[in-house]
């Protein structure tokens, strides 16, 4: 069996047609939406208000001053003219629609922070499935998928209260690969050595590797992690890599 996982597509949808081919299955841990890009400074936003406004944006979120970041986006779309989530959710349906049309079948799928996975039905045809605090059957191994990120000063769109975010671990349960868009809690995999700080990891997913000790737990969402790969007991935690940066998918084969 082998199977193709990526994670942080970002609007890559040229490298997604790919990412199946030899595969039985493509696993996607979300973050499809390509809002900025924090190296070339594409995206959404860049699309809306220019690359110089994004570099703008991109300073100020690096240097923590999330407050001043929060005031230069509303400074810009203060002058857009239409409201503000029209416009993204139009541009969002676009991608999607696209993103959506290049995945191959099978494909199981969970969503990222900055997505809006209540667009998802819109675009789901047969031969893609979503999950989220639910397992299914890959080859003969169980798959458990807990989609979303935690609270932080980002505020991006899918972000969840700590309890809420466990109870979806623990509906998981034990599984043989836990499949999150975020890692554990664990300071190596969580500091992003580009964006030069430490994201949110879920002390809940480290608590369910102790208990249950899964054989993989695969995530993404640090793009530039410190190191992409820990063992925590008998358990494989393993960032799949920053999709929309290297086209290319982690390999799984049993």
């Amino acid at each position: 069996m082998r199977v193709h996982v990526v994670s942080d597509v970002h609007g890559a949808t040229d490298a997604l047609a790919r990412a199946g081919d030899g595969a039985d299955a493509l696993v996607c841990l979300g973050d499809l939406i390509h809002f900025i890009d924090y190296a070339d400074h594409s995206g959404i936003m860049a699309d809306l208000f220019g690359v110089a406004a994004v570099e703008k944006l991109v300073e100020l979120r690096t240097a923590r001053r999330f407050d001043d970041a929060r005031a230069w986006s509303q400074q810009l779309w203060s002058g857009a003219g239409e409201d503000r989530y029209a416009v993204m959710e139009r541009a969002i349906r676009a991608q999607y629609a696209a993103l959506f049309a290049a995945f191959p079948t099978p494909t199981y799928l969970t969503y990222g922070n900055v997505d809006l996975p209540h667009l998802y039905a819109d675009y789901v045809r047969d031969g893609i499935t979503v999950l989220d605090g639910e397992t299914t059957e890959i080859g003969g191994r169980t798959f458990g998928f807990v989609g979303g990120g935690l609270r932080t000063p980002m505020r991006t769109p899918t972000e969840l209260d700590d309890d809420v975010y466990a109870a979806k671990v623990a509906a998981v349960g034990a599984v043989d690969v836990l499949c999150c868009h975020i890692p554990p809690h664990w300071p190596w995999l969580v500091y992003d050595t580009a964006a030069r700080r430490f994201e949110r990891g879920s002390e809940a997913v480290l608590d369910a590797i102790r208990d249950t000790q899964p054989d993989l737990v695969l995530f993404g969402h640090v793009h530039q992690p410190l190191v992409p790969y820990a063992r925590i007991g008998r358990t494989e935690c393993v960032n799949v890599g920053y999709f929309r940066g290297s086209g290319t998918p982690y390999v799984l084969q049993w």
